[in-house]
């Protein structure tokens, strides 16, 4: 072993280059208290999104489109012929429509890439034997989760992922458990036989099997097929490769992790080298991949018809209803203004929005990024702890801390610190059964209390209290109201707001409330990092009410009245009810707060199992689900998105979107430069499709990118993520009852359709300027369209060039 090593040094750079090039495919996962929706092809972006289907659906069975009998259903309840017609017309397919219907009545196949453990667990003599995939699987996700669960004595050398194949390597050495359960004796001579570095394991790999040059591209896609089968895990480490790429360190923890997965195969293989045909089997797929990979293009073809008119079954309606509706932009400036409040983009707000505005039409509402702009993360003083309040994509640049007496923040940072670790020990897996004996009585009287007098769950880190006084520092310097000012400054030229200020101004953060839920995070605001926008909401109302930066805004060009006052407000997606921090007495606009909550609790009452007639009950029953640990549906969190409006609200003000539509205010005449568009383009938009996606991937293949059912769930690795039941793979994404409410989905899976009202030239010009957001366009991982408010006409970007769609009158026949 030591000799075919040496003759591969040669050649181990190249190969770790290539396999690189796989873990390079997989998108970050966050952790549980943090969690976030992550677009799960966001690496594979540059790739149309046909192909990436294809390959993936041949690598391993993965599904970016969903099963016929689903398409099948649809036809009889939504997709209509028209509809159907136009998307054979766009993809170029010349079938008939029975043609395409009797292709849904077709089987379905699910020919794919066999691992070298897969060849083996279709051999005759090993149908009685546990499944080697299973196997191999269950034991590098034991060992990740103990590696990350306990890091002081797994990761010795403080090198934290980069021990990773080190450590296992010296378990696995130790393990004779595994021989005995798979009844293979030898097993154990391999593994003490496996190299001590990880890039000589895929050397040794490359050498034996793909060392004709022409199959160095197919083993890239061999090594994705290995991370597939342990996906969750490698999302997880590519997200700890994420957060390291920010501060410009080197992470090689998911190479590693690939490493290990391949040790497994090169273990197997050396296990069977007498076994011919399995060789030649493997071998021989090597050759035919591309070939497989094509066949899987060509029979998903008809499937992304089927896709793609379901896409249109939802656009259609919309854009007619967008061209029927362009009411005078001016609109908002005639009325006397008394309230305003500005919301998240997030499609719960759209609701609470419309419910807000129908108390009067002398209240606006506004929609912007929920993190407030604020590139902060939150600090408790005298605590080790912080968490970012931004979206993923972006690293704080700013600290946000309480001020206050030694004294008071000591008392805080102890309750914090006391609450954490509380929190951790509870979520071990030692939790179940050893924390329960040790606690004894207390644990059971516990346990009855929160079945029959359940409190008001909360995170530990919320239960602080968030009243400030806030400071703000960067690199440990304290911001002046000069640098306040200029954040402010670009925060409310983004919102559009510079001009018109109502007396009271709601900077409307929002989060959820839910017990037992490991995944709550995930139903926070995903703009302020997974965490509520409690903080952001707090922060800027005290930047904006600070006189000394008003008289900077003054300098700025920005006047806010003296008698506007921003008040801080905290929007529950699942009760509908909104909070107002720093408020005293009853003014007329939160009575019309407290309408607009019976309001939106009214239209969603049905959609949560809630039959009520009465508001007081209504209230009521909301408020039982957050407290109910054994509900698995508080909320609906962000089910059946569809859609990104950018445009002005008085645009969208008389429609009912139904929850399904991003909404952010842009007024293009206000952008002389269109630096506001390119944000929104750039952060907005992206991150509205990291959501959207998600959720899609979620429901095409809950297997590979959902966590499956929540019944099951178990928190492992800390903060990791969840098992399903006791083993098996990391399981990210969401879970089932998230998406499917027992009878049906309640989320449809269609790809983001972006409207914004602005001038084509300059959409096109920051196309050009950025990549990432070219990648999604012209390779359909979403698709963009031009709201042309003055021509009353829709405009859809395809490939490069602006094409005009059909008029109000054309959409609403063809429907």
């Amino acid at each position: 072993m030591i000799t075919t090593v040496h003759t591969l040094n040669n050649s181990v750079a190249q190969i770790r280059d290539a396999a690189l090039l796989a873990c390079e495919r997989i998108a970050p996962a966050w952790p549980l208290d943090q969690s976030i929706a992550v677009n799960p092809w966001w690496k594979m972006r540059g790739q149309p999104m046909d192909q990436v289907a294809a390959n993936l659906q041949a690598l391993g069975g993965v599904h970016l489109l969903m099963p016929k009998a689903y398409y099948l259903g649809q036809w009889q309840t939504t997709i209509k012929p028209a509809h159907l017609r136009k998307a054979a017309d766009e993809l170029g397919v010349n079938s008939t429509e029975q043609a395409l219907i009797d292709f849904l009545k077709g089987k379905e196949t699910d020919r794919h890439w066999l691992n070298v453990c897969d060849f083996l667990d279709a051999e005759p003599e090993h149908a009685h034997k546990m499944p080697w995939r299973d196997e191999i699987v269950q034991q590098i996700s034991q060992f990740t989760a103990l590696y990350f669960h306990y890091p002081a004595q797994m990761q010795r050398n403080g090198a934290g992922e980069h021990d990773l194949y080190a450590a296992w390597l010296e378990v696995v050495r130790q393990d004779r458990g595994i021989e005995v359960l798979m009844g293979e004796a030898g097993l154990s001579e391999h593994f003490r036989a496996l190299p001590d570095q990880p890039e000589q394991v895929l050397a040794l790999m490359h050498q034996t099997l793909f060392a004709d040059d022409k199959q160095h591209s197919v083993f890239v896609d061999y090594c994705y097929a290995l991370l597939l089968d342990v996906h969750g895990w490698a999302s997880w480490l590519a997200y700890g490769a994420w957060q390291d790429a920010f501060a410009n360190k080197n992470n090689t923890g998911l190479l590693q992790l690939l490493a290990i997965r391949m040790a497994w195969d090169w273990v197997l293989w050396q296990q069977n080298l007498a076994s011919n045909h399995i060789q030649r089997g493997f071998e021989r797929q090597i050759v035919q991949f591309a070939t497989l990979e094509k066949d899987w293009h060509a029979q998903q073809q008809l499937l992304w018809v089927w896709q793609r008119a379901l896409e249109y079954s939802y656009q259609q309606p919309l854009q007619t209803q967008l061209l029927n509706a362009t009411a005078p932009v001016q609109t908002d400036l005639k009325l006397d203004l008394q309230l305003q409040a500005i919301f998240c983009i997030d499609v719960r707000s759209e609701p609470m929005r419309r419910a807000l505005e129908a108390q009067s039409e002398n209240i606006q509402t506004m929609g912007f990024a929920g993190f407030f702009g604020l590139p902060i993360e939150y600090s408790v003083a005298g605590s080790q702890y912080q968490r970012p309040q931004l979206p993923g994509l972006l690293k704080a640049s700013i600290r946000a801390e309480q001020a206050g007496s030694s004294a008071a923040q000591n008392v805080v940072a102890a309750q914090l610190n006391g609450r954490v670790a509380t929190k951790q020990a509870e979520d071990a897996a030692s939790a179940t059964f050893g924390l329960v004996e040790a606690k004894g009585l207390y644990r059971a009287v516990s346990l009855v209390k929160n079945t029959f007098f359940p409190s008001k769950a909360a995170h530990s880190i919320n239960q602080i209290d968030l009243d400030g006084p806030w400071q703000l520092s960067r690199d440990g310097q304290l911001l002046s109201d000069i640098e306040l000012a200029g954040l402010a400054a670009g925060i409310l030229r983004a919102m559009g707001l510079t001009m018109r200020f109502a007396p009271v101004v709601l900077l409307v953060g929002h989060g959820s409330s839910s017990t037992n839920n490991p995944h709550a995070a995930g139903l926070d605001c995903g703009a302020c990092g997974g965490q509520t926008g409690e903080v952001n909401v707090k922060v800027l109302a005290q930047v904006l009410n600070t006189p000394a930066v008003r008289a900077e805004l003054n300098l700025l060009g920005i006047e806010i009245p003296a008698q506007t006052q921003f008040v801080a407000a905290l929007h529950n997606t699942t009760t509908d009810q909104i909070t107002c921090f720093g408020v005293t007495g009853q003014a007329a606009w939160q009575q019309q707060l407290s309408a607009a909550t019976q309001y939106a609790q009214k239209e969603r009452a049905l959609s949560v199992g809630i039959v009520a007639q009465d508001p007081v009950e209504w209230a009521h029953l909301f408020e039982r689900k957050t407290r109910d640990w054994a509900q698995v549906r508080p909320e609906w969190g962000l089910a059946n998105n569809a859609s990104f409006i950018v445009a002005p609200r008085a645009l969208t003000r008389s429609l009912n979107l139904a929850g399904r539509s991003f909404l952010h205010d842009y007024h293009w005449q206000h952008d002389s430069e269109f630096g506001v568009l390119e944000l929104i383009m750039t952060a907005p938009m992206v991150v509205t499709n990291w959501i959207n996606l998600q959720y899609y991937a979620s429901v095409t293949d809950n297997l590979k990118y959902g966590s499956g059912n929540k019944l099951l769930h178990n928190v492992v690795g800390g903060n990791c993520g969840v098992f399903e039941g006791n083993g098996g793979d990391l399981r990210i994404g969401l879970a089932m009852q998230s998406i499917h409410d027992g009878q049906d989905w309640r989320h449809h899976p269609l790809r983001l359709s972006v409207y914004i009202a602005a001038p084509r030239e300059a959409m096109s010009a920051i196309i050009a300027k950025h990549q990432a957001v070219a990648d999604l366009i012209n390779n359909q991982w979403l698709y963009l369209f031009q709201w042309d408010v003055e021509q009353q006409q829709i405009w859809q970007y395809r490939a490069g060039q602006w094409q005009a769609l059909e008029s109000a009158k054309e959409l609403l026949c063809a429907a």
